[in-house]
């Protein structure tokens, strides 16, 4: 199919880079439809580790166009730099690979420390942003005071956009939140050389990609964090700014639902959470630090993006039904089954207790799951170590079950698993 969406379909983190990284092979187009560079997707190829927060991962490979739509929000200095470490690395980042659309929104210094300022203010009530301006971009989007990457295009006019974001960003600063102002004519010279270097890669790619499906050229929809953020349909307000889920694809990019789309859910084989909100399943003892990790190895349990250790928990099969209802998903890809190597019980969270009633549903979604507390079904665990194998009649009987398990339960089928950090690290899912 033309069209295909790649989902998280928990609070981020899946690993939906590396399947994004496996999928672009078959694609002329991977397009990055949400967030910022508060995401973060990881791809591992050979000794090499790359770390792309805006940059669309399927770029690795030299064939596609990678492009970053209208629904992204972004940090001109990020960009840029990312843009010099996949230069420095060989690859080719060009106006012809990479296309910017001209009506995302820019991040600027102002939209960080509003960030800190705001996160700051909220005390013990805080949400657990990531600090990177996400928020504050997104709040000027909708309240129709942002500045779009188009606006670099003419260096007079953008630089009174910034002058006037900034001064208004210093009157809040400092009567809000009695917070130190940005230096506004640092911050303009900056990005006025930030707008030099990257006017060129400005386009419509609405159009671009109108005329990609047009011509049935395959186009790779890159989700940023997970569907368990949805402004809408997350654990508000414990949130993201944007829409992780499928149908922010069609309007992060421009893409008209006539455009029908094979949508692709990811889920680690447990469940894990960086930042505030609600977590069923969240563990805290050995079996936490067992799925967490020390930390030593890049894909141990620790944001690509903050850094921070990440919550971990058995996998929730009642928020995993919900991701695939909300963004119609065809298919699911699991991820990190080989961290359940050396179990003896994995357990799976298949339905909520509250007030003495069993629901394997969330009656009104997944904004307060307070009142609920996990039922578990008990599997057996295995003991073999499961990295390096990449046919599926090799794994061991438990693992295979674990899987077919949960695609059972999710009415959904398994057609991929990762049983480790490298890109070939992946097993085919006989049907």
């Amino acid at each position: 199919m033309p069209l295909e969406i790649i989902i998280g379909t928990q609070w981020g983190d899946e690993g939906k880079g590396r399947v994004v990284d496996l999928l672009s092979k078959q694609a002329d187009y991977v397009a990055r439809f949400n967030g910022g560079d508060n995401a973060g997707h990881t791809v591992t190829v050979g000794e090499k580790l790359f770390k792309l927060h805006l940059i669309p991962s399927g770029i690795i490979h030299t064939h596609t166009t990678a492009v970053i739509g209208n629904g992204v929000v972004i940090n001109p200095q990020v960009l840029l730099n990312e843009m010099k470490m996949l230069q420095d690395n060989g690859i080719e980042v060009s106006p012809r690979r990479l296309l910017i659309s001209h009506a995302a929104h820019i991040i600027t210094p102002g939209h960080l420390a509003l960030d800190r300022a705001q996160e700051t203010a909220l005390g013990n009530t805080k949400i657990g942003t990531t600090m990177r301006g996400i928020g504050p971009a997104y709040t000027d989007k909708v309240s129709r005071n942002g500045i779009r990457m188009e606006q670099m295009l003419d260096p007079t006019s953008f630089k009174d956009s910034l002058t006037r974001h900034l001064e208004a960003v210093n009157q809040k600063l400092v009567i809000l939140y009695h917070a130190e102002p940005v230096e506004i004519p640092l911050i303009i010279d900056d990005y006025l050389d930030y707008a030099q270097k990257l006017c060129p890669y400005i386009k419509d790619i609405s159009a671009v990609l109108y005329e990609a499906l047009r011509s049935s050229k395959n186009v790779l929809a890159e989700g940023a964090q997970g569907s368990l953020l949805d402004l809408d349909h997350g654990t508000y307000p414990f949130v993201t700014s944007s829409s992780p889920t499928s149908a922010g694809a069609f309007t992060g990019l421009g893409i008209g639902a006539s455009n029908q789309a094979h949508v692709i859910g990811v889920t680690k084989a447990f469940q894990t959470r960086v930042g505030s909100g609600p977590f069923p399943t969240e563990l805290f003892d050995e079996t936490a630090q067992k799925l967490r990790g020390s930390g030593a190895n890049p894909w141990d349990e620790y944001g690509t993006t903050t850094g921070r250790p990440r919550r971990v928990g058995w996998l929730d099969l009642v928020l995993l039904r919900y991701a695939i209802r909300i963004n119609g998903i065809n298919e699911l890809t699991m991820t990190k089954l080989d961290i359940l190597s050396g179990f003896d019980q994995i357990y799976l969270c298949n339905s909520y207790l509250s007030s003495g009633n069993i629901s394997s549903d969330l009656p009104l979604g997944p904004a307060y799951l307070d009142p609920y507390q996990p039922e578990y079904e008990s599997m057996a665990g295995w003991k073999e170590e499961i990295r390096g194998i990449r046919n599926w009649n090799d794994l061991p009987d438990h693992a295979q079950t674990y899987v077919k398990k949960v695609a059972e339960l999710c009415r959904v089928p398994i057609h991929l698993v990762s049983v480790g950090p490298e890109r070939d690290d992946i097993i085919a899912v006989p049907e």
